[in-house]
């Protein structure tokens, strides 16, 4: 299938998922739902073993109540990570900018980044005199309010920023938050890439390396997308 034929196929399910699914919630469990899921396989992609039920647990009774069989950095982890979830979303009208982008990983990170890398700081670039071209995020943002169609908007801005790296830790979770960011601003569904679906994502991310292309890295974003919203139909 042609990234057109997957565009329109996503745009058809997405109508469908939306006002079969999304609108028959409210925007609060919506939003919950989504948080919840999110960010149990954002986590567990890097190596948390939470399920959705502990980071429901988590999300509901705080860290006094840690889930049983789980680590106490895991459980500030996923706390950090709801966090940040909830900081995004409350600030979808933000630009994309440098600030923006630090602030994420440094709530991502800010409890848990001394047992992973005991010398780096939350929030802070691996190295001090990197510097993420303004250019980039200018262009980035504009094609956020053009007619480029988000999907692709956000798999190019993920493909671009993991190849980057720029942190000590939290890369990726930062790098999943800023795709449905990216989404969330235009009115789409939140795109959850499950742990079954780890190799076939970091294959996606690994051609931009080898091939210079970050096509492979769209069409996993959209086949994974319709995938997710055909299941929930279902």
């Amino acid at each position: 299938m042609t990234m057109e034929e997957k565009i329109s196929r996503y745009e058809a399910i997405r109508k469908e998922y939306q006002e079969k699914i999304c609108h028959r919630m409210s925007k609060e469990q919506y939003e919950e739902y989504s948080e919840i899921l999110f960010s149990t396989h954002s986590c567990a992609i890097e190596g948390n073993s939470f399920t959705v039920d502990d980071t429901r647990a988590l999300k509901e009774l705080g860290l006094g109540m840690i889930p049983h069989g789980r680590k106490l950095l895991e459980c500030m982890e996923m706390a950090d990570h709801l966090r940040a979830y909830e900081y995004v979303m409350q600030n979808l009208d933000h630009p994309l900018d440098e600030a923006f982008l630090k602030r994420i990983n440094f709530l991502l990170t800010e409890h848990t980044i001394s047992y992973h890398v005991p010398d780096a700081v939350a929030g802070e670039y691996a190295d001090n005199n990197f510097q993420l071209s303004i250019v980039n995020f200018q262009l980035y943002e504009r094609a956020c309010q053009s007619d480029v169609h988000p999907m692709i908007v956000a798999s190019r801005f993920h493909g671009y920023y993991e190849y980057l790296h720029p942190f000590r830790d939290g890369n990726g979770r930062t790098g999943r938050l800023l795709s449905n960011y990216i989404l969330m601003r235009k009115g789409h569904p939140q795109l959850v890439i499950y742990l079954e679906e780890r190799q076939q994502y970091i294959a996606a991310l690994k051609q931009i390396h080898t091939e210079g292309t970050d096509e492979h890295l769209t069409h996993f974003f959209l086949d994974i997308a319709i995938r997710h919203m055909e299941e929930d139909l279902r």
